[in-house]
């Protein structure tokens, strides 16, 4: 079996008949099993995905055709799965098998999708390491040049999902973005992963973070595969008050069309602070989109800096509002001889809540108490709006869409984990939250790979509901990189 499948090489494998999707299920299935160690999986369901695989052969047999069918992929512990364990990697939901599925995974399994199981994630999607969750670490099989022993973590809260896709277990995954746990893991694992425009896809099913900023997206090899994912995702759910009803286009459509023309924008306020190294890569990135037609553009949106934090108030906040219906009353963890209903919500809390997500909901606690709503939730969420009026009357009105670094740093080991603070945690999302603050699409495209052979992302913003013209200049950016035959120098543990 080809490793390394995309979709669409997949797609044509199973039509020529090369293999079928059973064999390619218990290829995967077999290499999960293989490569354990990584932890990228928390619940395999061998039995339903061999099941799925077997119908899909016979659906291919038959002369259908869809745009998933019979392509084993991988789906992020945050989306409800009828019959299948969803914990969101808490203690909290250690045993919760929902009785309904999430609109985005129903989406894909009417595609013709096959579940292979559930990716490890931070808990509620809190972190940026995915070192959070209940079920331990998850870690990427890439080595620093400079430290071949470290064990690399693949970014989080959707580090199951990349770190999957990444070893080949799987050939695309989902995730979810609340400030940029999409992108991050997809720069530090050298893959393509989308945030979407907020509304584009359901969240229903979706188990809530905080609920004005989460949204569902793909992980994938290549542009094209993001492409494909997201049109299978997407679209609007009457379950959803904040789904929007648009169209959604065939994006793979988009994918070649020239670029020349295009302005790209370069953010002041996202080059400070940047290393050589970085500098370097959106140099280079810059080249190539000059080379294909497009002007870069130099401009400054002085509301970006209060894009962090604003997103760390309202973040916590929504997360302390959504995170109350964990009580050990209805379902979940249930602390055992409590002295009375009190007793058992305060216990159940603790004990089931890891530290993280505790900090979390005291945090948004205390920004949300009648002391302080004024003085902190209710300013970030005018600071939101002034960031999403910067980016509408002062970026897209100069240029098409806005270049930056995905993240500030590659992937760094768990080791490394140990001695950051919080707050130094939190800056893994400098460059990755403001596009959820404005609620506006993002996609992250390997450039390269950093002097210590680990892979580099750079970012594309856009406008609202232009994720088309993200994937026309994403795809010029990955032709251009070469990023599959790079990856063939990193140094892989498997």
């Amino acid at each position: 079996m080809k490793s390394d499948l995309t979709i669409s090489e997949a797609r044509k494998g199973l039509k020529s008949r090369e293999f079928s999707s059973t064999e390619l299920t218990e290829y995967y299935l077999a290499r999960i099993e293989q490569l354990s160690a990584l932890n990228a999986f928390v619940t395999i369901d061998r039995e339903k995905a061999l099941v799925a695989a077997k119908k899909a052969d016979v659906a291919i047999s038959n002369g259908e055709d869809k745009a998933l069918l019979g392509v084993p992929i991988a789906v992020k512990d945050l989306f409800c799965t009828n019959g299948t364990r969803t914990t969101a990697c808490s203690k909290i939901l250690y045993d919760f098998v929902p009785p309904y599925e999430s609109t985005v995974t129903q989406n894909l399994l009417n595609d013709g999708a096959v579940f292979l199981g559930k990716t490890n994630m931070d808990e509620f999607a809190m972190g940026s390491a995915n070192i959070t969750s209940c079920f331990g670490a998850c870690f990427l099989p890439f080595r620093k040049k400079s430290n071949v022993n470290a064990k690399l973590v693949p970014g989080g809260s959707s580090g199951g999902s990349a770190a999957a896709v990444a070893s080949d277990l799987c050939v695309a995954a989902t995730g979810s973005d609340t400030g940029g746990s999409i992108r991050q893991p997809a720069s530090f694992s050298g893959l393509v992963g989308i945030k979407p425009t907020y509304g584009l896809c359901s969240r229903w099913g979706m188990i809530a973070f905080a609920s004005s900023l989460d949204q569902a997206g793909p992980l994938s090899k290549t542009v094209e595969d993001a492409a494909i994912m997201l049109k299978s995702m997407a679209g609007y759910d009457d379950k959803d008050a904040t789904s929007e009803n648009v169209e959604i286009p065939d994006y793979t459509k988009s994918i070649g069309k020239s670029i020349k023309g295009m302005k790209v924008g370069l953010v002041a306020e996202f080059m400070e602070g940047l290393s050589l190294e970085n500098l370097d890569v959106l140099e280079k990135t810059c080249g190539w989109l000059k080379d294909s037609g497009c002007e870069i553009v130099e401009l400054s949106l002085r509301t970006v800096p209060y894009a962090l934090p604003a997103y760390y108030i309202i973040a916590p906040a929504e997360a302390a509002s959504n995170l109350a219906r964990y009580d050990g009353v209805r379902y979940g963890y249930r602390a055992s001889e409590c002295r009375d209903i009190e007793d058992l919500f305060v216990r159940s809390r603790s004990d089931g809540f890891g530290e993280e997500v505790k900090r979390r909901i005291l945090t948004g606690t205390y920004v949300l108490s009648a002391g302080y709503f004024d003085a902190y939730y209710s300013k970030a969420l005018k600071i939101k709006k002034m960031i999403s009026d910067d980016f509408r009357d002062n970026a897209f009105s100069k240029v098409d869409i806005i270049l930056s670094m995905t993240t500030p740093t590659t992937a760094f080991s768990i080791e490394e984990t140990d001695g950051m603070s919080p707050v130094e945690m939190y800056l893994n999302d400098m460059f990755t939250v403001t596009a959820n603050i404005a609620t506006l699409p993002g996609i992250s495209v390997p450039a390269g790979l950093s002097s210590d052979g680990l892979p580099v992302g750079v970012q594309l913003i856009g406008n609202r509901m232009m994720e088309e013209m993200l994937f026309r200049v994403a795809h010029v950016i990955e032709q251009c990189a070469n990023f599959r035959e790079l990856k063939k120098s990193i140094l892989m543990e498997v």
